[in-house]
C-alpha cells in the first residue's frame, strides 16, 4: 500500500471531508462534486494509491444514493483493484448491489457473498432486505 504525498493527500482529504459533511445532509450532489474534485487530483495510476480506494469508494456510494447504478459499479469495481478494496465489506456490498441492479444477478451474488463474508449480517442490516435475499 502505498501513501500519497502530503501535498496531494492534505487536499484530497478536505475535498472528502467536505464531501462526507454534504453526504451525511443528503446532498449527494454537492457530495458528489467535491469526491469528483478529489479523484481529479489522483496520479493516473488510481490503483497504486490507498486514497484511491476511498475516492473511488466516495463517488460510488454518492452515485449510489443517486440511484446511479450504472455510473456507481466502476467506481466499486475500480475500487476492488485499489489497496485493501478487494477486501473492503462495503466497497464489496456497494458493488454487489450495483450489480444486481443492473441485472447482473451471479456477479452480485459474487460479490454480495464475499461482502458478507467480512461484514457479516450487521452490514445488511439497513439495506433492502433484497440484497440479503440473494445470499439464501
Amino acid at each position: 500500500m502505498t501513501t500519497l504525498p502530503a501535498i496531494l493527500q492534505e487536499p484530497i482529504q478536505a475535498l472528502l471531508d467536505d464531501g462526507d459533511k454534504l453526504f451525511d445532509k443528503g446532498k449527494f450532489d454537492a457530495a458528489l462534486a467535491k469526491y469528483q474534485e478529489a479523484q481529479a487530483l489522483l496520479p493516473s495510476d488510481l490503483e497504486r494509491w490507498e486514497a484511491s480506494t476511498w475516492v473511488l469508494a466516495a463517488v460510488g456510494d454518492a452515485r449510489f444514493q443517486l440511484g446511479e447504478f450504472d455510473a456507481a459499479q466502476p467506481a466499486f469495481a475500480q475500487a476492488v483493484r485499489c489497496p485493501e478494496g478487494a477486501d473492503n465489506p462495503f466497497i464489496l456490498l456497494r458493488l454487489g448491489q450495483c450489480e444486481l441492479e443492473l441485472g447482473r444477478d451471479e456477479s452480485a451474488r459474487d460479490a454480495l457473498a464475499r461482502a458478507f463474508a467480512g461484514g457479516g449480517d450487521e452490514l445488511f442490516e439497513d439495506e433492502d432486505p433484497k440484497y440479503r435475499a440473494l445470499l439464501a
